[in-house]
């Protein structure tokens, strides 16, 4: 069970982390970065950048065992 949970949040990582990057327009994305927008002005992608980095290495935690 732990590996299916660690996928899914490396996943929701990636999509941070590449979103993040590429500055989509993609609709769930664009409503996450309405809302960060308010905290972090335009630094908003580099902190999903981050953030989503964060998260893939939580998962890959998760997924092993380790958390």
């Amino acid at each position: 069970m732990y590996l299916l949970w660690g996928i899914l949040i490396v996943v929701a990582g990636l999509f941070l982390l590449i979103c993040g990057r590429l500055k989509s327009e993609f609709i769930i994305y664009r409503l996450i970065v309405a809302r960060s927008k308010i905290l972090w002005g335009e630094n908003t992608h580099r902190f999903h950048q981050i953030a989503g980095a964060i998260v893939i290495i939580v998962g890959v935690l998760v997924a092993l065992g380790y958390i």
